[in-house]
């Protein structure tokens, strides 16, 4: 799908005459500006706007002015009116809200927006929805959804009937958005069939009375899980099934991994998801494969060798895969001698491909999840692979797989409900782009530690350790499929994520975890001008760790809009920047990173020009965007200087596709903040504005742009990028910040590898403390290479890989001019 359309945008700074003449015309300014400690080239250009805007404008409409350039405001409430209002960016220095960003509220009674699922689990890029293509079209903002549908929950209605009511017709699961047209038939808001209410359904769980279908459960619950009968089933359902599949060559030795995997599975082996039917099984490999007898009876782990990696095969079927709780103390020896059994290993081969081969066959009669851990590029055996990387193209070579080998191998896993997940934790090159397929269409997970060394990167063996206990403890769900339904006139046309299409609606999900995420894109197939609302809906079917086959159901409901006014208010900033990320992954492996690029900033050109050609009554200079999409270009912006998306050599081959992973497959909280980190000032943090959970206060400290002006030497700051937070402290900070949150007694004395806040019992320290564990964590790095990664997110500078915020706002204005 094209994103924008096909242009060749290029970014010029202006000529050094200008530029000197410029300067000179605006002393004040340009004193000003470098002041502001702007370089000379911004300062000019920071003035040059200044310049050509001031004598042109004009007032800007009224929003009565506005709304009637736009089609009309059909009924609004103020904080829509607000969405829409006019703003010039090249004005506008100040356009963060004080705090991270809501989901904007759909245009709903306040009926259905009790009843409406949360945007952190189903999101709409646009909460109204355009009646047809072509007003969508004329809006130049995509459709799609965003999903995060096995999240954790605290609060989850589960409806234990034995009749799970659906429509008769498209098979919607009955849902808050229904019409009962009276107490024996409800009409489908997909399809709008008239269905008949089975008898049960008459008796309310809940109120435990007779004659009140609209009051049950499901139908007051927009996110509920049903227990399935065994007409959702194929077969029993299986039991919790895990195989670990553990590089164990030379170069995992030197990194140090097996250690630490050991210990943390040891640890976590009670708090593995499961009952008591949860099996377990182990194959480490090196240039051959070695298989681990743990049956019931044996005195010690017993090791079976197979080294003909060309014609792999399972030396025995029913001690391999083994019972957690009769061989309980068998694995815990197993784990314990690990380590020291390969220590002295001089075997410097990988025979990942065969090691897949061998755990395929091993988990095929049940299912369940692989675990992989991989420290090299494979070198033996099918799926071997050679080093692509080009120091000089990485950029834009290789982004695609060397071999379908791993593809159809995920494909296998996934025809027998096996899902695998991929670590990574390698110090040279080992072509993720081809490795991470094994994952992609076996709905797994891939994790990625580059230079990994358990002692020369303590901060890499850190997040290691945290994401594995996360991974070993954390919900699983075993052969789930998804089905996405949506109202009669709407359309899907692409998925992005980690899955296997089985029809036009349907994913296959081997497993199904709480920290992967799905984007779907859309479109209006025919008119929706008979529906005042449009819905969307979410199945997933699958088998608790417990054996109980589930439903989870996710419905969304949104009005359908006629106006082009009510479309731009409703448009939600953060979903359309995910979607449009995952897009411009897809265009730059299918066709070319530049391509990728300029269709992004093809999209913010085509929203520029699209609201002044429709907007009257709007000053010709400046770029002017509605309100709810003030920060789009801002997004767009910080996403062409993403580890994904940017150019130049610098980023390493594996790191870039780790990158174009992470983006189709997390959640958009997450995804937002890897995109566009959230900074704040914490020296002078204060109980102002706080908010009051429970008995504790959490300060709000407002948000900062993130710039380098933003940053002072004497403050203290927290950069959260959703999966690590950066501390900065400046050399001139107030030594009470100093002393009494980080308990040393002067900057000098910070340590250099600090990786969290220590408790102190110190009013500054417990706000601190009260604030970093509301954002979830409490991570935090000082050292040098974290310092120069914390530089790299502060995307409204100039960068080796895009220009500065202000240059590239005068780039899209010249765009939206021509």
């Amino acid at each position: 799908q094209v994103i924008g359309r096909d242009r060749r945008p290029t970014l010029t700074p202006p000529p050094p005459t200008t530029c000197m003449a410029t300067c000179n015309r605006n002393r004040l300014f340009y004193k000003i500006a470098h002041l502001m400690n702007f370089g000379c080239k911004l300062s000019c250009l920071f003035v040059r706007g200044v310049e050509t805007i001031r004598p042109s404008l004009q007032p800007f409409p009224s929003l009565s002015e506005l709304s009637a350039a736009l089609g009309g405001l059909s009924g609004v409430p103020e904080l829509e009116v607000e969405a829409l209002r006019p703003i010039n960016l090249l004005q506008e220095r100040n356009l963060l809200p004080p705090r991270p960003l809501e989901a904007p509220e759909p245009n709903l009674s306040p009926d259905l927006k009790k009843v409406n699922c949360s945007p952190q689990t189903f999101r709409c890029t646009l909460t109204s929805v355009p009646q047809t293509q072509a007003l969508l079209n004329k809006a130049r903002l995509p459709l799609g959804l965003l999903l995060h549908p096995f999240r954790d929950l605290q609060q989850l209605p589960v409806i234990t009937s034995n009749t799970i009511v659906r429509c008769r017709s498209c098979r919607t699961y009955i849902n808050p958005f229904v019409t009962f047209l009276d107490q024996r038939r409800w009409k489908c808001n997909l399809c709008y069939r008239v269905n008949d209410v089975p008898d049960e359904f008459m008796y309310n769980p809940v109120t435990r009375s007779y004659g009140e279908p609209h009051k049950r459960p499901e139908v007051q619950n927009s996110t509920v899980e049903f227990i399935a009968s065994s007409d959702y089933m194929l077969r029993p359902p299986q039991p919790a099934a895990y195989l670990f599949v553990l590089d164990v060559s030379h170069n995992a030795v030197e990194a140090g991994y097996l250690k630490y995997f050991c210990e943390s599975l040891l640890g976590n082996l009670d708090k593995l998801p499961g009952d008591s039917r949860t099996r377990v099984g182990f194959l480490t490999f090196d240039s051959t494969i070695h298989f681990y007898n743990l049956q019931e009876g044996l005195s010690q782990p017993q090791m079976l060798v197979v080294s003909d990696i060309d014609d792999v095969f399972i030396p025995s079927h029913d001690s391999l895969m083994v019972n957690l709780k009769e061989s309980n103390e068998l694995v815990k020896d197993l784990l314990k001698s690990l380590p020291a059994l390969f220590s002295q290993s001089r075997e410097t081969h990988s025979a990942l491909g065969p090691a897949l081969q061998a755990a395929f066959k091993l988990m095929s009669p049940t299912g369940g999840r692989i675990t992989v851990f991989q420290t090299q590029l494979p070198t033996l055996g099918a799926g071997k692979l050679q080093s692509r990387e080009d120091p000089n193209q990485r950029s834009t070579h290789h982004l695609g797989p060397a071999t379908d080998f791993y593809k159809k191998l995920a494909l296998d896993c996934s025809g027998q409900q096996i899902g695998v997940d991929l670590f990574l934790l390698s110090s040279q090159y080992a072509d993720l782009a081809s490795l991470a397929c094994i994952s992609r269409y076996s709905a797994g997970s891939v994790f990625y530690y580059p230079s990994f060394h358990y002692i020369h990167n303590p901060a890499q063996l850190e997040k290691f350790q945290r994401d594995l206990e996360r991974y070993l403890t954390r919900k699983i769900g075993f052969e789930a499929v998804m089905r996405i339904r949506c109202t009669k006139g709407l359309s899907i046309h692409t998925f992005h994520g980690n899955f296997f299409v089985r029809s036009t609606d349907l994913l296959s999900l081997a497993n199904v975890n709480p920290d992967s995420a799905f984007a779907v894109q859309m479109s209006v197939e025919d008119s929706l001008a008979d529906s005042s609302l449009a819905c969307f809906q979410a199945a997933l079917l699958y088998t608790s760790s417990k054996g109980k086959r589930r439903i989870r159901v996710h419905t969304l409901c949104l009005p359908v809009v006629s106006q082009l006014s009510d479309v731009y208010a409703g448009a939600d900033v953060q979903a359309i920047t995910c979607l449009l990320a995952n897009m411009a992954i897809d265009r730059s492996i299918s066709s070319s990173l530049s391509d990728a690029r300029d269709a992004l900033v093809n999209a913010v050109v085509d929203l520029g020009s699209a609201y002044k050609s429709n907007v009257s009554n709007l000053q010709q200079s400046g770029l002017v965007l509605p309100a709810a999409m003030r920060l789009f270009p801002l997004y767009i912006l910080a996403l062409l200087k993403q580890k994904a998306l940017r150019t130049g050599t610098s980023t390493r081959l594996d790191e870039r596709v780790f990158a174009m992973c992470e983006f189709k497959t997390q959640p958009l909280q997450q995804l937002m903040r890897m995109v566009h980190p959230d900074l704040y000032r914490l020296d002078n943090i204060s109980d102002q504005g706080a908010l009051h959970l429970n008995d504790t206060v959490v300060p709000q400290p407002h948000l900062l742009h993130l710039s380098a002006e933003r940053l002072s030497r004497d403050g203290a700051f927290l950069m959260d990028c959703g999966n690590v937070f950066y501390l900065w402290i400046g050399k001139c900070c107030n030594e009470m910040f100093i002393r009494d949150v980080l308990g040393c007694p002067n900057y000098a004395s910070i340590p250099p590898n600090m990786s969290h806040i220590p408790e102190l019992e110190t009013p500054l320290s417990e706000r601190v403390r009260a604030f970093l564990d509301w954002l979830h964590d409490n991570r935090a790095f000082n050292d040098a290479s974290a310092k120069a990664t914390l530089f790299q997110h502060l995307v409204e500078d100039r960068s080796e890989w895009a220009s500065s915020y202000h240059e590239f706002l005068q780039h899209i204005q010249q765009q939206v001019s021509k």
